[in-house]
């Protein structure tokens, strides 16, 4: 047991990081594409000798193109971030869009009214393009999340096995009944001519209280599963950060009879094999 325990710790991988990770470009081109005739219609104020009198202009036209503006200082609009007006109250953002007065107080104290009349921006489609960009990269930990699923899912194709994701407890009595008043989302579901195997995937590249917890949980709920005929709780997980709570994963380890890697997990296809015929 321990030999085995030692072969899967020696497995684990530094990160499970693909390079679609870094950047959602279908999601950042979608946030510009929104806003993108406002951009357009702001686009008048690069380069502009009388920035008031542009601002004017624009405001005649179609007021609302300033309602995008918040994104030029990397604020989204659903942020509904707060600062400090001149006269030291304390009002949203947005609220500095509701007159040129207000919207020629904000391009003088941001700095961008000086940063568009001198052209150092030449476009604001392209411009917000690489804001969306650096604000992208506040989502990998969201994609970190999913990573594992993707990973688990194209195994699985890979290998012809069939299987559902993201299904609930409820969906079967008997496993409602065994855990209880809490109700639990698998990861993934594959079902075999003799076994439903209830899976839960993650991955942990640094250390902390989580893993503890999950390591604490999963003891928890998969004798409960294993009590119910025709049911099997697998856990396949991954990543470095188990290095941090070993004592936590070989316990419950002892207690969960299938616990895989992305290294081991071969195994487990070819127990689902076994069990299709």
């Amino acid at each position: 047991m321990l030999e085995d325990f030692n072969k899967f710790m020696s497995q684990l991988k530094e990160t499970n990081q693909t390079l679609d990770f870094f950047c959602d470009f279908d999601k950042i081109s979608r946030n510009v594409d929104d806003i993108k005739l406002s951009l357009y219609m702001l686009n008048s104020l690069v380069g502009a000798t009388d920035l008031r009198q542009s601002v004017e202009t624009i405001w005649r036209r179609d007021r609302s193109a300033f309602s995008v503006m918040n994104i030029l200082v990397a604020v989204r609009a659903h942020d509904r971030k707060l600062i400090l007006d001149a006269a030291g109250n304390c009002v949203p953002l947005d609220s500095m869009f509701g007159s040129v007065d207000s919207v020629m107080s904000f391009l003088e104290a941001t700095g961008l009214g000086d940063v568009l009349q001198r052209r150092k921006i030449t476009n604001l489609v392209d411009y917000v393009f690489g804001i969306e960009t650096g604000l992208d990269t506040n989502a990998r930990k969201n994609r970190s999340g999913h990573i594992m699923e993707n990973t688990v899912s194209s195994i699985l194709s890979d290998a012809g096995i069939a299987f559902r994701r993201e299904v609930y407890s409820r969906e079967w009595p008997a496993i409602a009944a065994a855990l209880g008043d809490d109700e639990k989302r698998f990861d993934f579901v594959v079902n075999t001519s003799s076994k439903v195997y209830l899976i839960e995937v993650n991955f942990y590249t640094g250390g902390g209280s989580k893993l503890n917890e999950v390591a604490r949980s999963y003891s928890d709920i998969a004798p409960k599963i294993n009590s119910v005929e025709g049911f099997e709780f697998v856990w396949i997980t991954d990543g470095v950060g188990w290095r941090s709570a070993r004592n936590k994963l070989q316990e419950a380890c002892s207690i969960i009879q299938s616990v895989y890697n992305l290294t081991s997990i071969g195994e487990f296809i070819k127990r689902i094999k076994a069990n299709e015929g």
